[in-house]
């Protein structure tokens, strides 16, 4: 356990940022697997509905820093091509 005041506030703030980026991440995984449901079920409507949706989590889970930019638009691409392939 940190002993130094400014060292101890530092361990406060990491575990709050674990435990937020960790709830951001969870939330992407959850609006992941609505959209391949949506896809494996082969409703397009409700997977390009849940896609609008994801891609604007991955965007915000990106722009805070909690997943890298690339990995973002990794992600969406891969889900887009089989988005893609339902037609």
């Amino acid at each position: 356990m940190a002993n130094i005041k400014s060292a101890i506030k530092r361990a406060k703030q990491a575990e709050a940022n674990r435990t937020r980026n960790r709830a951001c991440k969870s939330s992407l995984l959850t609006a992941r697997k609505k959209v391949i449901d949506a896809i494996t079920s082969g409703n397009k409507e409700e997977a390009l509905k849940s896609f609008s949706a994801y891609t604007s989590s991955l965007d915000k889970a990106a722009k805070k820093g909690i997943i890298k930019k690339n990995n973002a638009s990794r992600k969406k691409s891969r889900v887009a091509v089989s988005i893609s392939k339902m037609a």
